[in-house]
């Protein structure tokens, strides 16, 4: 038995129907719409030339670079030591072309122990200092506004730094006695006259530092000091020092006789200090001097 379908579901199609289109419809408009058997047109982006294929790339990765590049300069001034040990390798290459690199890394060692006695006695004086700068063959360098506020502070940070080397250069006797290497005893001898040297009595040397609170005349003692030692053993460094020696004095000197309150201030240092500075700096010459004799050695022919 079969039954009519009454229900407009369940009735046949009479005409074959459209097939289902899935996507988007097609355009109302144009040829497609005109002709529906004429494909949609395909537009196709503007092709680039190609210079600006080859140069996007690399204009890219240089905008990156320099992004990078701009985030490190903004952190070069907090990092305070990359100029110390910058300047500390080139000068250990440049030290080691000579003296070779074991005798070199310890010669900028004693440079650097040195010149931080300068440091810690400024910030004990309440001067902000950079950290130390080398100069191949010139030793090393620090900045400060000042050197004290008054020619005391200034013999004291000129005595720190001959005071913290020799003390260094007295530890590396214990180590050659320890070891026996006559390395260490060649780093003794070379720190206790790189000392010695710079306690000579003229600025801007270690030496003119402390004159300044004994005897500031003796900055012409020392001057003509230097002009002997640049005569009988003429030698770069010694011309380079004679010439800053001499501006120095002369200008140190000029201002002193200007005189004023405030150069009378600065140079007023009471007698006991004065015989202090004197007895520091007569005990740190006859130390080295001391020093230099215990680790002299013999040159091998």
């Amino acid at each position: 038995m079969q039954m009519e379908p009454t229900s407009p579901w369940m009735r046949r199609p009479t005409h074959a129907s459209a097939p289902p289109v899935y996507g988007p419809a097609p355009p109302a408009y144009g040829p497609a719409a005109a002709d529906p058997g004429h494909a949609p047109p395909v537009f196709e982006p503007p092709k680039q030339s190609f210079v600006k294929r080859r140069l996007a790339p690399i204009g890219a990765a240089i905008v990156a670079f320099l992004a990078k590049f701009k985030a490190v300069l903004l952190l070069v001034p907090k990092l305070k030591l990359l100029t110390t040990s910058g300047t500390m390798l080139v000068s250990i290459v440049a030290y080691g072309a000579l003296w070779g690199l074991p005798f070199a890394v310890g010669f900028v060692a004693l440079l650097f122990v040195h010149e931080m006695g300068h440091v810690i006695q400024l910030r004990r004086e309440g001067i902000k200092a950079s950290a130390p700068m080398f100069i191949p063959f010139l030793g090393a360098v620090i900045s400060a506004r000042s050197l004290g506020e008054n020619a005391l502070a200034e013999a004291r940070v000129g005595l720190a730094g001959p005071i913290l080397g020799s003390i260094g250069s007295a530890a590396c006797i214990l180590v050659w006695h320890a070891t026996g290497n006559d390395l260490w005893r060649a780093l003794a001898f070379t720190g206790f006259f790189l000392n010695l040297f710079n306690l000579l009595p003229v600025v801007p040397l270690d030496g003119g530092r402390a004159m300044a609170a004994m005897a500031p005349w003796m900055w012409f003692v020392g001057f003509v000091a230097m002009l002997a030692l640049a005569v009988i053993f003429p030698n770069p460094i010694i011309l380079l020092i004679v010439v800053f020696a001499g501006f120095e004095t002369y200008k140190r000197w000029r201002r002193r006789r200007a005189g004023g309150a405030e150069q009378q201030e600065y140079y007023r240092v009471r007698p006991r200090d004065r015989a202090l500075v004197a007895a520091v700096y007569l005990s740190l010459i006859a130390l080295l001097v001391v020093g230099m004799d215990a680790t002299q050695l013999s040159r091998s022919l």
